[in-house]
């Protein structure tokens, strides 16, 4: 699937928190972090710390994006016109895999990513096989016609966990998207509190 596939879980553990809001994160059962050390009493953490937390926050929930890949988005975002940290949210959730998984195509940001890169999508009628393809207000994400009975889909559009935000019109009956506008913050449904303000400040140190 992907290069962290194995060790998802991990990154909940790690922050503390079920980032995903996932029935089956472990933290849901132990609020400490991994290895012997994990249960150890955390003292105050610092400005940096807390910045450097907030960056692997974000970048774990979108499938553990490369530092390189992350910087260059943050990058774009800062590059905009408008607030940084929003233009960071709304390039986050303008990847082609972001946009799968919130439509509920896939059940998780790890699947959505394999699902692109196997092929099984096409954007505007062209099959799309990139994850970190941006997608524009106005694109129909489409599952390629033979991938439409994959059980993955099936299970996925049944979820009853999250729900497909309102910048995202989806037909599960034809498993056709439409990414209507660019979101910010508060239009995520993140199941944790995310502060891209902070990573903005980790970037513009």
């Amino acid at each position: 699937m992907s290069k962290r596939e194995s060790a998802k879980y991990k990154i909940d553990r790690r922050m503390g928190e079920n980032i995903w809001g996932r029935p089956k994160s472990p933290v849901n059962r132990r609020q400490y972090g991994p290895g012997q050390h994990g249960q150890r009493r955390k003292g105050k953490m610092s400005d940096f710390g807390l910045q450097l937390r907030a960056k692997q926050k974000l970048k774990g929930y979108y499938g553990d994006v490369s530092e390189k890949q992350f910087r260059k988005i943050y990058e774009e975002a800062a590059r905009r016109k408008g607030d940084t940290s929003e233009n960071l949210i709304a390039l986050l959730e303008s990847r082609l895999d972001a946009v799968v998984y919130r439509a509920k195509f896939v059940p998780t940001i790890w699947a959505a990513r394999q699902f692109v890169n196997h092929g099984h999508v096409n954007v505007n009628g062209r099959r799309t096989n990139i994850g970190s393809y941006t997608c524009k207000p106005g694109d129909v994400i489409e599952v390629r016609q033979k991938s439409k009975q994959l059980t993955v889909l099936i299970e996925a559009t049944q979820l009853a966990e999250r729900d497909v935000p309102d910048y995202i019109e989806a037909d599960h009956n034809k498993m056709v998207a439409t990414y209507t506008r660019a979101p910010g913050l508060h239009d995520v449904p993140y199941p944790v509190q995310m502060e891209p303000n902070l990573v903005v400040e980790f970037y513009s140190r």
